[in-house]
C-alpha cells in the first residue's frame, strides 16, 4: 500500500469549527487554547453514538497539527495500521450475508464518536496533510427489529430473541488538549452485528 493511499481502519467508531473562534494560535509560542464542548453540534440531530457529518468538524486545526507533528504522527498511525487485527482496510461495499434477524450494515467513516468513557472524541478523518489522506472505517451493522424480538427466520419451537452485539475498535483522534502531542488512540463500541440467541425446544 502506497503511503499516499494510506487507510487507517478498524471494526467493531468536543466541538471544534472551522475555524473555530475559541482556538487561538499564539504568537508567542505558547500553547494554543482550545475550548471544546462536552456535546458536539452534529450529536444534537442523531440518536447514535458518531457522527458522520459534521459542519464544525476542525479540518484547518487537525491539518494544522498533522503537519507540526507530521513523523511522529505517521510512524504512530502506521503502527496502528499494521496492528489491526480487524481491519477492514480499503472496503466499502457490501458482499451478500446471510442473517437470521434483519439488519442493517454499512461502511462509515465516523467525524464524531463516543469513546468508552462516554466522552465525544474528534476521530481523524478526512484529513489531509503533506499529500496523506488519513481516513478510517469502521464496519456498523444495526438490528432493524426491537431488540428481544423473535428471530424471524427460526422456528417457531424454538425460543429465540434478536439482540444487539457490539464490537470495540481503536480510532485515531485529535486531543488539543495535548499541547506536546494532541493526537492519541482511544477505544470505541459501535454495533458489530445483530445476532439471534435461540434457546430450549418448545414441545
Amino acid at each position: 500500500m502506497s503511503i499516499n493511499s494510506l487507510i487507517f481502519t478498524s471494526l467493531l467508531i468536543g466541538v471544534f469549527s472551522s475555524p473555530d473562534p475559541s482556538y487561538n494560535k499564539p504568537s508567542n509560542g505558547a500553547p494554543p487554547k482550545y475550548k471544546q464542548a462536552e456535546i458536539p453540534h452534529c450529536a444534537k440531530n442523531t440518536t447514535k453514538s458518531w457522527c458522520l457529518e459534521d459542519s464544525e468538524y476542525p479540518h484547518q486545526e487537525v491539518r494544522d497539527a498533522l503537519d507540526q507533528h507530521y513523523q511522529s504522527v505517521l510512524a504512530f498511525y502506521k503502527d496502528k495500521l499494521a496492528n489491526t487485527d480487524n481491519s477492514v482496510d480499503g472496503l466499502d461495499k457490501l458482499s451478500d450475508e446471510f442473517y437470521l434477524c434483519p439488519s442493517s450494515t454499512e461502511y462509515v467513516r465516523p467525524l464524531r464518536a463516543i469513546n468508552v468513557e462516554g466522552k465525544w472524541r474528534t476521530i481523524v478523518n478526512g484529513v489531509e496533510s503533506y499529500g496523506i489522506k488519513y481516513t478510517q472505517t469502521a464496519r456498523v451493522e444495526e438490528c432493524d427489529v426491537v431488540i428481544g424480538a423473535v428471530c424471524p427466520l427460526v422456528p417457531s419451537c424454538y425460543d429465540s430473541k434478536c439482540i444487539q452485539k457490539n464490537i470495540f475498535h481503536r480510532f485515531l483522534v485529535f486531543n488539543p488538549s495535548d499541547y506536546a502531542f494532541p493526537f492519541t488512540i482511544e477505544k470505541f463500541k459501535l454495533p458489530g452485528s445483530c445476532g439471534c440467541a435461540v434457546g430450549a425446544f418448545k414441545p
